[in-house]
Parts: C-alpha cells; structure tokens; sequence
C-alpha cells in the first residue's frame, strides 16, 4: 500500500467512526512520526483521532495504551478519551501550545514538568485498570536487535557493539525504583494551554524506573549537564551523589540509545512517509555523545 493510500484509508477510518453528530472531514495533524493524526471538529466537540494498529516489532499494543490514556485522564495529566477501537483512539482535543524542544529547556518550565512526571509516576497506578505493562528498555533494545537481523537492516553490523555497550549500561542502571513510565517524553508530547501542561501518547508506557524519564526528558531536549542536574535534584528532593549521577547518565544514554534502535526498526517497517535514515543518524550521534559523558563517571 502506498503512503497516499494508507493516509486515505485511516482518514475514511476517521469519519466513518459512528460517534460524529454529523459527517466530518478529518484534517490531518502533522508532527506525528508513529501514527496517523487527525482533528475532527463535529460541531459539538473537537477531537484528535490517533489511528494505528498493534505494532510488534516496537511492543506497542493499543489495549495497554487505551488502558493508560483512561488512567492518565483519571490521573489529571491527559485530557479524556472520548472513544476507543482497537486501530483508534479519539481524545478531547486541547487548545494550546506543542512544546519544543527549547521549551523544555527553558528553566521556567522545570517545576511544572518535574510535577507532571511525578504524577504521571506516582497517580495513574491508582487509576490504571487489566494488565499491566512493564518498559524495561534493555529488553527492548535486545528486541530491536533480533527484529533488525531478521528484517536485514542494512546496521546489521553495527549491533553487536551497541547490545554489549547496553548490556554494561544495564549493570551501571543497577537495582530500580518502579514507577509507572510514560517511556517516550518527546518535547511534543506536551502542550501547555496557558494555565497548566497536558502529557499526551501512552503507547509505550508501563512500569519503569524514574530513571528513564528523566533521562529521556533531558536527552530529547538536550538538557545542558547543569540543568540535567537540577532535574534530578527536583524529582528527587536531593542534590545528586555520585551514585545517582552514575546510574542517571547510564539510563540517558540507554534512552538515546532505544531512540535511535526505534529509528533503525522504524526504517524497515514503517509506512510513513519521514525520514529514519537521517533521524537515526542523529540519535547515534547523541548517543555516542551520551555514552561518551557515561563513560568518564564509570571507574569500575
């Protein structure tokens, strides 16, 4: 099927939906890199329709992330689900601003998302219903690495330094915390609509440490180090140790790591139309970066 074709058949899945006042024409939301988006304005409420199935080579399952989205709405840090298929999920649409990564980075915005991850962490457990989830992103880079073999990714040869450099920043990780992880705190999965943040796109959530939040919060909007501290010392309430900074700096790394994996998966799998060769570049850049900055914390 081609990109045009997919985008038509998910737009046609959009208004065909039987929960629309009236006929609707879906109008496509860009940004997106995973799933299709759409804002639907029906003349009694405006939604955002996501639209995509299972997707197993990346461990999403919708029904977890349904799951969650009701959870996180419960929780108070996502706006309500408004109706849910297996292939489609409709959420109340938030007038507001998409953060960038700039934003993020901007000192002024630290406590609210300090705030909003620790809920996120500590409040949808109470409210999450059926099974649970757990993200545990060495598993998953160790996934990655078998479906890129068989799928012949062309970074084929590449895999067996990244897996064992993994596997000696899973030792660094150590013993966690659990919490319950957003697991992919891109700048855009936020908008501020002038009073308060809102936390969108679950499909990768589960239990998780603090620590990949965290890193992936700082690592997505490229924290300078200072302020990658200052994040740690608010979530946790505590300047960071040696121990924290060394276990903090091992999970960052993994998170750029996963990112750029996701991407090289993403090359051979996906069906939208962006540009994975250039976006997996870019994370094995960070990465090297990152696990160059994990390397001189490490004196075992």
């Amino acid at each position: 099927m081609t990109v045009d074709a997919a985008h038509e058949n998910a737009r046609r899945r959009v208004a065909e939906l039987p929960i629309w006042a009236r006929p609707v024409e879906p109008e496509p939301l860009g940004g997106g890199i995973s799933n299709r988006n759409f804002l639907v304005d029906d003349g009694k409420r405006k939604v955002v329709a996501r639209v995509g199935g299972d997707k197993i080579v990346h461990g999403v399952l919708r029904a977890s992330e349904h799951a969650a989205s009701r959870a996180a709405h419960a929780a108070g840090v996502s706006p309500a689900v408004v109706h849910s298929a297996p292939d489609v999920l409709v959420l109340d649409f938030v007038e507001g601003t998409t953060l960038k990564p700039e934003d993020v980075r901007d000192p002024r915005y630290l406590d609210r998302l300090v705030d909003i991850v620790r809920r996120c962490h500590r409040d949808i457990p109470k409210h999450l219903r059926g099974p649970a989830a757990m993200f545990w992103v060495f598993h998953v880079l160790r996934d990655y690495a078998h479906t890129l073999r068989e799928g012949g990714s062309s970074h084929t040869s590449r895999l067996p330094d990244l897996i064992a450099r993994a596997e000696r920043l899973e030792q660094a990780v150590g013993p966690i915390d659990v919490v319950f992880g957003h697991n992919d705190l891109l700048a855009a999965n936020f908008i501020d609509d002038g009073q308060r943040l809102w936390l969108f796109d679950w499909e990768y959530s589960g239990f998780n440490s603090p620590l990949f939040d965290l890193g992936g919060l700082a690592s997505n909007s490229e924290f300078p180090p200072e302020l990658a501290d200052e994040l740690l010392a608010r979530y946790f309430g505590r300047a960071p140790d040696d121990g924290l900074h060394l276990r903090a700096a091992a999970m960052t790394a993994a998170s750029l790591l996963r990112e750029t994996m996701w991407s090289m998966v993403s090359e051979i799998h996906s069906e939208l139309a962006f540009d994975y060769s250039a976006y997996t570049a870019e994370n094995l850049a960070r990465f090297e970066t990152a696990y160059g900055h994990y390397l001189t914390l490490d004196r075992s």
